[in-house]
């Protein structure tokens, strides 16, 4: 049986609990303050694409090799598909912005799937509301410039309906507008990493107390068969996490784009 103690007892107990959860993520002192590990990985989440993008396109050869060819294949796949395909006329403007953001989510969601480190800092739910945030002030901004104040009375007036439909239709735009497409791309991104981290950790963690009598750590041959199904179904569950890090990365990128072409081409 699995039981958390409020000391530690190894005979009795395997999973012992902690003085102070914060303790879990503690990465150490610096100075008078204490940096979380989750505070390390944002930093590095911010810096592996910059040194990516540095070093795969700062020297163009006419024989490119791997890191060139995979950062300039990312970058021409955001531009052509993402920045030029979704947004169109424009688009190229916020290639920057479309291809910092792509890189920072993709590298923070692989750290779900990085030996060592198994831990996503976008299933921290202050990081994907904080990059929505900056996709929601994009977009306003673009609607603004674009229209003026008609960006929001096309909101509640919207051109094209039926009048006695306009009420509804208006009131229904300006609530998924202003409202929800904020808080729905940040709960996007955030919910499929929780759930994915949460399930690798069971099912691995699982497998582990399937084998291991707790408090003995003598291997039970009667359990082992299933420690060995969890752990290959973690396994399993591992490589799917891989392929969603990266469709993640690409929804979240995908939406911004879809909302910024909103603000910029309101015809369409």
């Amino acid at each position: 049986m699995i039981t958390a103690a409020e000391t530690c007892d190894f005979i009795n107990n395997v999973v012992c609990k902690p003085e102070n959860v914060n303790s879990l993520f503690e990465f150490g002192n610096f100075g008078s303050s204490d940096i979380s590990r989750t505070e390390i990985l944002i930093l590095l989440a911010a810096i592996i694409p910059v040194v990516l993008m540095f070093f795969g396109l700062r020297k163009k050869s006419v024989v490119p090799g791997r890191l060139q060819s995979v950062v300039e294949s990312i970058f021409t796949f955001v531009k052509d598909e993402i920045a030029l395909g979704v947004i169109g006329r424009g688009g190229e403007k916020f290639t920057p912005y479309l291809i910092s953001v792509f890189m920072f989510i993709l590298v923070g969601n692989l750290f779900e799937v990085t030996p060592l480190i198994n831990f996503p800092v976008t299933s921290r739910m202050a990081l994907p509301l904080f990059l929505s945030l900056v996709t929601y002030v994009i977009f306003l901004f673009v609607g603004i410039k674009t229209e003026g104040i008609k960006y929001f009375t096309n909101l509640l007036w919207p051109p094209g309906v039926p009048v006695a439909l306009k009420p509804l239709v208006g009131a229904i735009e300006l609530v998924s507008v202003l409202l929800v497409r904020p808080f729905s791309l940040a709960v996007r991104l955030f919910a499929n990493l929780v759930a994915g981290h949460v399930m690798l950790s069971l099912l691995l963690a699982s497998a582990y107390f399937f084998v291991v009598q707790p408090g003995v750590g003598e291997y039970i041959v009667s359990k082992a068969p299933v420690g060995l199904a969890w752990f290959t179904l973690g396994l399993a569950i591992y490589g799917f996490e891989l392929i969603v890090s990266i469709l993640q990365a690409y929804i979240f990128t995908l939406l911004s784009a879809v909302y910024i072409q909103t603000s910029l081409h309101p015809e369409h």
